[in-house]
């Protein structure tokens, strides 16, 4: 098939009616993974629910969804299985191992646990491969579906990953509060999330603060985690002064309370801790250690944090 029968096929997607007019989700996904495309994602054609497909989703709808339109991302990725191209599909869905998906599901944070990836099919996108190809279905996709935001989406600065720089700018104590422009709550809340995940880890240059582990993958995968010290459900605060990067085993201790971190940032010990202390690897070890902080001083876990992780928790 080629790339005019695709083109044609697009202008076919299947689009719930609204009071506001057809839904505009799907052509503004598809523009979505036109733009992941151009900046080297999903190479291997597999398109994760990410912060930088969510953040990318919500630049696009932000320049061409028209008011009233509730944004969600969950919609079109799911519903997007359902189209054809002169009779075969072109999206679809691999799950983990264990789930399957059988309708809509509206949480990101549901969705992203059970989908691994979404892929094209393989002639789409090895056509997409093409940047001329990309450029001529972005041209068709906008003109088509966004005839009265066509000449704004051209003309406008779309500076790729402005959404996601806010957030990282926010989590990373640069800015008092994320922007929210206009974003759905729980949006928000996942892209926060899973920056606090990436850039905790990334500040601490993927070494366990208390143990000093690092340990990582040629993938380049990191077996250190991002850890909250003052719980995300009490504050729902995502900013890296209340993150400290721990190895999963004294994550798990710091969330239990079995291990905390003094005013002087050395390593605090329960007297409840009941261990081997044969063992080359016991926390009564560590006791009193000088914990592993990032080279700025901003960044560091914050001291009112460390104060109430010891009152909520160490030694209870």
């Amino acid at each position: 098939m080629n790339l005019e029968r695709f083109l044609i096929g697009l202008t076919k997607l299947k689009r719930g009616s609204t009071p506001y007019g057809l839904a505009p989700h799907k052509p503004i996904l598809l523009l979505t993974l036109l733009d992941l495309l151009d900046m080297g994602y999903g190479a291997d054609n597999k398109f994760y629910i990410d912060n930088i497909l969510v953040c990318t989703f919500h630049e696009n709808w932000d320049i061409l969804a028209s008011d009233g339109f509730i944004e969600d991302f969950t919609l079109p990725f799911y519903h997007l299985q359902n189209d054809k191209i002169e009779g075969a599909s072109f999206w679809f869905l691999k799950t983990i191992p264990g789930h399957q998906i059988t309708k809509h599901i509206q949480s990101i944070q549901t969705l992203s646990e059970m989908v691994e990836y979404a892929c094209l099919s393989e002639p789409f996108f090895q056509m997409l491969i093409l940047k001329e190809n990309r450029d001529s279905m972005r041209n068709m996709l906008v003109k088509f579906y966004f005839p009265s935001s066509s000449e704004h989406y051209f003309r406008a600065n779309r500076e790729q990953g402005k959404y996601l720089k806010e957030v990282q700018q926010y989590v990373l104590n640069e800015v008092p509060k994320v922007m929210r422009l206009q974003v759905a709550e729980e949006e928000v809340v996942y892209v926060r999330n899973w920056t606090f995940k990436k850039l905790v880890p990334k500040v601490y240059q993927s070494t366990c603060a208390i143990s000093g582990m690092k340990v990582g993958s040629i993938n380049g995968r990191s077996l250190i985690d991002a850890c909250h010290i003052v719980p995300f459900s009490q504050d729902q605060d995502d900013r890296i002064s209340n993150g400290i990067a721990l190895c999963p085993n004294l994550h798990r201790a710091f969330d239990s309370g079995l291990v905390s971190i003094d005013q002087d940032y050395r390593v605090l010990v329960s007297d409840q801790v009941i261990e081997d202390r044969s063992h080359p690897y016991g926390l009564a070890d560590l006791k009193g250690r000088k914990v592993i902080l990032p080279k700025e001083k901003k960044i560091w876990p914050s001291q009112r944090n460390l104060e109430r992780h010891r009152s909520m928790s160490f030694l209870n």
